[in-house]
This record gives C-alpha cells, sequence and structure tokens, in this order.
C-alpha cells in the first residue's frame, strides 16, 4: 500500500473514531440523565455556555502556566486524572452493580471503579497511540454526553459558535496555543487522538512531531507561519507531522513521509455536545432514526451528518498540507447539519435554535 493509500485509510479510521464518540455519546445521554449527572440546574439557561467558555480559559492560562514552569509531570496527573474521572462515570452508567463495596454508608460499584482505575494507569504507564486513542473513545463519548444532557439546543449553539470564534483566533491570532500543543504532545496524554500510517508505528518512540518542535523565525516567516498552524492543529484539529512535501502528476502538494495522523479530542468531543443535546432535548414530534439499536432524533442525525462532512474538509486540507483551526469547520458542519434536519422535522428556525421563548 503506498503512502497516499495509507493516509486515506489514516483519515477514515479519524472518521470511524469521531462516529464512534457520536453514537457513545447518544447511547449515553439516557443513563447519564437516569444516574442524575445532569450538571445545570436550568439546562436551557444560555448563560451556562459562558461559564464553561471562561472556564476553558482559566484551564488553558493553568496549562500554559504549568508548561512554563516546567512542571510538566504535573499537567500530566491532572489530564490522566481527569480522562480516569470521566472514564469511571462511563463505567459506573454501563456496568451492573454486581460487586459492591460499603464505604462510608454509600455502595461503590467496585468493577467501575476498577476500570476507570485500569485506565487511568493504562495512559500513565504505557500510552501508546491505542492506548490514547481506545480511552480517548470512553472519554470523548462520556465529556460529550455529560455535556449534552446539561446544556440545551440554544446553550449548546452559543457554546460551539463562541469556542469555533476562539479556536480561530488562538490559531491565525494570538497563536498561544503554540506553547501548549508543543506541551501536551510531549506529554502522551489522550488530549490528542493518534492515527498511525503503519502498524509499525510507535507513539511512545516518536519524538514531538516536527511541527511542534522549535523553529527559526525566517523558516517560519517563510512557510507562512504554517508551523504554527500544524501545532496549534495537534490539539485542535489536525496533522501535527509536517514532513517535507512532494508534488503528485496533478499538482497537488501531497505529503510523503508522514508516519501518523494527529486530531484534538476537543474537536470530537464539542460538535458532539450538539449532536447530544438535539437527540436529549428534541421536541416531542420529531421524527427518529434508529443507529444500530440507539435512537436519535433526525436533527440530531444530520448534525452527525454535519460534523462528518466539515471533517472531511478538514483532513482534506490537513493532506494537502493545509493545517486549519478544526472547531470552525466542524462546528459549523454540525450546526449547519442540525438546523437542516430540525427544519426538515417541522421546526421553525425559533424553535430549532431555542429562541422562540425569548420572542
Amino acid at each position: 500500500m503506498d503512502q497516499r493509500s495509507r493516509a486515506y485509510v489514516a483519515s477514515g479510521a479519524i472518521v470511524g473514531i469521531f462516529l464512534l464518540v457520536q453514537l457513545g455519546a447518544l447511547a449515553l445521554v439516557g443513563p447519564f440523565q437516569s444516574a442524575g449527572y445532569q450538571a445545570t440546574a436550568d439546562p436551557q439557561d444560555p448563560t451556562n455556555s459562558l461559564v464553561y467558555v471562561a472556564f476553558i480559559l482559566v484551564m488553558t492560562g493553568v496549562m500554559l502556566a504549568i508548561i512554563r514552569f516546567d512542571v510538566d509531570w504535573l499537567l500530566r496527573l491532572l489530564l490522566v486524572g481527569t480522562g480516569a474521572y470521566v472514564g469511571l462515570f462511563v463505567f459506573r452508567v454501563l456496568v451492573p452493580p454486581v460487586l459492591t463495596i460499603p464505604v462510608g454508608g454509600f455502595s461503590l460499584n467496585a468493577i467501575a471503579w476498577a476500570g476507570g482505575l485500569l485506565l487511568g494507569v493504562a495512559l500513565w504507564v504505557h500510552p501508546e497511540w491505542y492506548v490514547i486513542d481506545a480511552a480517548g473513545i470512553v472519554m470523548g463519548a462520556g465529556a460529550a454526553g455529560l455535556f449534552g444532557i446539561s446544556f440545551g439546543v440554544l446553550p449548546a449553539l452559543v457554546l460551539l459558535t463562541v469556542l469555533a470564534v476562539y479556536d480561530a483566533i488562538s490559531v491565525y491570532g494570538t497563536e498561544h496555543m503554540l506553547t501548549l500543543a508543543s506541551g501536551v504532545m510531549e506529554l502522551k496524554v489522550p488530549i490528542v487522538l493518534v492515527v498511525p500510517l503503519s502498524l509499525s508505528y510507535s507513539y511512545l518512540d516518536a519524538g514531538t512531531p516536527a511541527a511542534v518542535d522549535d523553529g527559526d523565525d525566517e523558516q517560519r516567516a517563510v512557510d507562512g507561519d504554517e508551523r504554527g498552524a500544524d501545532a496549534t492543529a495537534a490539539a485542535n484539529g489536525g496533522a501535527a507531522d509536517r514532513p517535507e512535501t512532494d508534488t503528485d502528476a496533478e499538482g497537488d502538494d501531497l505529503e510523503l513521509d508522514r508516519e501518523a495522523l494527529f486530531i484534538g479530542l476537543g474537536d470530537a468531543v464539542i460538535p458532539t455536545i450538539l449532536v447530544a443535546s438535539a437527540a436529549f432535548f428534541a421536541p416531542e414530534g420529531v421524527p427518529a432514526v434508529d443507529l444500530l439499536g440507539i435512537p436519535a432524533s433526525l436533527p440530531a442525525v444530520t448534525a452527525m451528518v454535519g460534523t462528518t462532512a466539515g471533517l472531511v474538509v478538514l483532513l482534506w486540507m490537513v493532506l494537502k498540507g493545509r493545517a486549519h483551526a478544526g472547531l470552525p469547520l466542524l462546528n459549523g458542519g454540525t450546526i449547519a447539519g442540525y438546523l437542516l434536519g430540525a427544519v426538515a422535522s417541522g421546526l421553525s428556525l425559533a424553535q430549532a435554535t431555542g429562541i422562540a421563548p425569548y420572542l
């Protein structure tokens, strides 16, 4: 199999991972709601989104500070611990409490807790690409499901819009994601999904991708700051490796030396929040679709189609050597797909966007 074919197969695997995250989130919204995991008192309050965006800004600052003061182990502990914690939420609703341990008047689901602990240990001691990706699917589905039942459609739309703008600014404007991307790529944590182009590839043995390495300013200017875009893409939606390119017979740029494709876990989670919200908060009468035994409203399904369309465009840009911020394309496709499905379901735009109560 030539390198072009490998790149296409890897791109298909990324699409598959996104679909697994979205199907997992759809499967979890019901159990999460039954377990009382809804995190907001009023899921329809759009200010919930602004609080979450503020939290993202604060956490970004905290992570940048950790990297600046060279205490990377603390950042790794934070991210691995978060992965284990989210995994625990998933395992608690999926694993029946057949074995419980009484602790302080409560009964802990021993198997679920063991699953969360095992996930954290695996990420800490052996963060190979398949461990990262498996954990990422569990974390992504869990996080999107939790936010999906906590954010109504209007807050979800606000969240996706604001984060798409923020992602664009952080890539093409302030570029403050460069340092963060460099730090997290070195830590081998489940904030970046890794899809190799060959089975012999080892994420553990691979160094920090060249796009994240420091380069001289003159070359960076010549490249149109593409190095910076690629580094940010590793954390937010694109390829981190940016080797030398060649030209195919049709004159298109084709990267021949790439070893793996990288895409941010957040790029799978953020659009899926709207997918989960559209399914969970679907009004009565909206058509439902069966997805491999998982019920979903038509707007949720078309939102998934929109996410996939945005992802395909993003991967096409990556393989052409033009890495970009991921969320503008992904969130934009998800929102457009959701609105088309909502209108096709008979909802007005006011109802679809959740602004009808404010009119």
